[in-house]
């Protein structure tokens, strides 16, 4: 269990990834640490050791702009990751304390309804699917429950035959969830997924030690489905005005492929659309001032 903060957790991630050859460091005999020293990250930042040491043990409550700006730059963060690096410094305060609606808009699910030829769904900050219309349940078939994104991937036994990227679709489902807790740390419902999957999974605990950080984005997936079998898509990622907690993920064939003739398939045996409200309240201030101890459970 960790004993630190989430500021200090994400710096000793980064800093335990780097080698002293990726940052030009000379590396001399044998190392007793992972990755590089807090010395070495304190003089490639122009910090004081014992600053950066104070920064990573949660000592050092605001840090500067300049001085975080140049952590990241010390550690190679990419702009997502340094956004990050900057949301974690934020106090309770200074965090936006409406998240926006619970529940998914009547509107919205009209919009994805009216899309019969295309999957589209609602993720929440910790991949709950919130709303779905008919392909895409149709498109999950061979899934338990079409509940949880990351549930999907690490748990039930369908996932390594659906995502034929296993590895990639792994990776991506844990950087989302912590790019989400960036921007909510306090969450209660981001503490239950990540506690219920690391006590199921072995791989999401040691892929959520990484503290790597990517919200979704456009991209391609190849998929496997138990009935039409293989898909090749493009999916897109929209975050919801007026309930930034949410997402709308859309799917894409490439019109008259193979893989819009399965939807097409898929269509035709598709039932009604999951529209179902998660029954989890958002967390009241109350709730949001308790310990996410979730997000410790199996940080060393």
């Amino acid at each position: 269990m960790s004993n630190g903060t989430p500021l200090g957790d994400f710096l000793r991630a980064r800093r335990e990834a780097l080698k002293p050859h990726d940052v030009g460091l000379p590396e001399h005999g044998r190392r007793r640490v992972p990755g590089l020293r807090r010395e070495e990250v304190a003089l490639l930042a122009g910090v004081s050791s014992d600053y950066y040491i104070r920064l990573e043990q949660g000592r050092e409550n605001s840090p500067s702009p300049q001085v975080l700006d140049a952590v990241a730059q010390a550690l190679k963060l990419d702009a997502e990751a340094t956004d990050h690096l900057n949301r974690l410094c934020l106090t309770a305060s200074q965090r936006p304390r409406d998240r926006g609606e619970t529940d998914v808009s009547q509107q919205l699910l009209q919009l994805m309804d009216g899309w019969d030829h295309t999957p589209a769904f609602v993720v929440g900050p910790a991949l709950d699917i919130m709303a779905a219309n008919s392909l895409a349940t149709a498109l999950h078939i061979g899934f338990d429950q079409f509940d949880n994104l990351a549930r999907m991937v690490f748990v039930d036994p369908a996932g390594r035959e659906f995502y034929q990227e296993w590895e990639r679709a792994a990776h991506s489902c844990v950087a989302e969830i912590r790019a989400a807790y960036g921007h909510d740390p306090e969450s209660v419902r981001i503490a239950e997924v990540v506690a219920e999957l690391s006590a199921q999974s072995e791989e999401f605990a040691g892929i959520w030690q990484l503290h790597d950080v990517k919200s979704k984005s456009q991209e391609g997936k190849h998929l496997k489905h138990p009935q039409v079998g293989d898909l090749h898509i493009k999916f897109a990622a929209f975050t919801v005005n007026g309930a930034p907690h949410q997402q709308l993920v859309v799917y894409q064939a490439e019109p008259a492929g193979p893989t819009a003739a399965a939807f097409e398939t898929l269509r035709a045996t598709a039932t009604q659309p999951n529209h179902a409200q998660p029954n989890r309240a958002q967390p009241n201030q109350a709730q949001a001032a308790a310990p996410v101890a979730g997000l410790a459970v199996n940080e060393q």
